[in-house]
């Protein structure tokens, strides 16, 4: 059976008055003892009946319960306030044989506009909440975006240097393996070339036995032809030769006792034309010197006399040599205003002449009577 309980103008614990529609949803119980009440309880009547007595029961509890609760419990949370009818009117109706099966609030309303008001005011409050959140909203959320933000830049600069970091790890890994790999390959390299020389060391250290068997072969063969060109040189050169070397040996002592002969043969020729010669100069000697001996003793003999005559003989010998250096002279100026101080110039000149030739020969030409006369000095 359906209900639909209505409690109009009931005032609330606020004095507010409310009018309420339920919609309950009932049922006679089939339990054997639940069901023997039911018929003892509405036995004779028919359906509207019992929903009519079932109707009140509902629109009591309903009308008590408004009684208690305050218009925002009412509005705000209908289920609670149906589940709380529900309960209260559960017993009452179950002791009838009746069973509630389900109860809610359908509408619920005043004739003051208190509800309106409320809502007005609800939603003005709302409205302002709503605003409210909504700035706080856009402030949490620029608040969160800032942080986002702060938290993507840390972040990126955490990736950016875990990146970094990465990446110098990496690069220094890479210049480690490179290290290693150019390591590897010069030490490859190396080992290449040692291995290379050894191996050309092998190959030149087999030629050069090669070689010396070579040539030891050859000097075996020189040594072979050395004595076959000795054996030949000696049938075919040496022994003519000894020959020809004794028949010259003999043509040399020869000569040599030819040149030993005509040697001393000169040697006596430039002997005896030495002695010749040495007689001669001896002679020549020995007459310049008996020459030199009468020539002196003659100077002896005539005394002053012969050394005068020498001294005059040597004099135009001296002139020429003192006078020798003035041929190189083209002409000589004597500069005097008076030509009789030329003359008197040439005669004392003249004057002492003899004895310039005095102190050089020890002669006194003074004695000589020409000298007097051209010098006027008298003895």
């Amino acid at each position: 059976m359906t209900l639909q309980p209505r409690c109009e103008d009931v005032e609330t614990a606020e004095g507010v008055a409310l009018t309420v529609t339920g919609v309950a949803q009932v049922k006679i119980m089939t339990e054997k003892e639940l069901l023997a009440v039911a018929c003892e309880q509405f036995l004779g009547k028919n359906v509207q009946d019992i929903k009519n007595v079932v109707l009140q029961t509902l629109e009591g509890h309903l009308r008590s319960i408004l009684g208690t609760l305050t218009v925002e419990q009412i509005y705000q949370d209908r289920d609670q306030f149906a589940k709380l009818v529900r309960e209260v009117a559960a017993p009452d109706v179950g002791r009838m044989g009746i069973e509630i099966l389900s109860f809610t609030i359908k509408d619920v309303y005043d004739k003051v506009d208190y509800l309106s008001s409320l809502g007005k005011t609800q939603t003005a409050v709302v409205q302002r909440d709503a605003d409210i959140g909504v700035a706080e909203a856009e402030r949490d959320a620029g608040i969160r975006e800032a942080e986002c933000k702060r938290e993507m830049l840390d972040m990126k600069f955490m990736a950016d240097t875990k990146i970094a970091d990465s990446k110098r790890a990496f690069e220094l890994q890479k210049s480690a393996f490179s290290e290693e790999v150019n390591i590897k390959t010069a030490e490859a390299q190396l080992a290449y070339e040692l291995q290379g020389a050894h191996e050309q060391q092998k190959i030149r250290q087999e030629e050069i036995e090669i070689e010396v068997v070579q040539r030891k072969k050859q000097i075996a063969v020189e040594a072979q032809e050395i004595l076959r060109t000795e054996k030949e040189l000696i049938a075919t050169v040496r022994r003519p030769a000894e020959a020809e070397a004794h028949r010259m040996q003999q043509i040399a002592e020869g000569e040599k006792v030819k040149q030993v002969l005509l040697a001393e043969a000169e040697a006596e020729k430039i002997r005896k034309i030495g002695e010749a010669e040495a007689a001669v100069i001896e002679a020549m000697g020995k007459a310049e010197a008996e020459r030199m001996k009468l020539k002196a003793e003659a100077y002896q003999k005539y005394g002053d006399s012969a050394k005068m005559a020498m001294v005059l003989e040597a004099l135009p010998q001296i002139a020429a040599k003192v006078a020798a250096p003035l041929t190189k002279v083209d002409e000589i100026v004597v500069l005097t205003g008076d030509n009789s101080k030329v003359t008197s110039e040439v005669n004392r000149l003249l004057a002492e002449l003899p004895a310039s030739v005095h102190a050089l020969t020890g002669v006194d030409l003074s004695k000589i009577p020409l000298i007097q006369k051209a010098t006027g000095v008298q003895v």
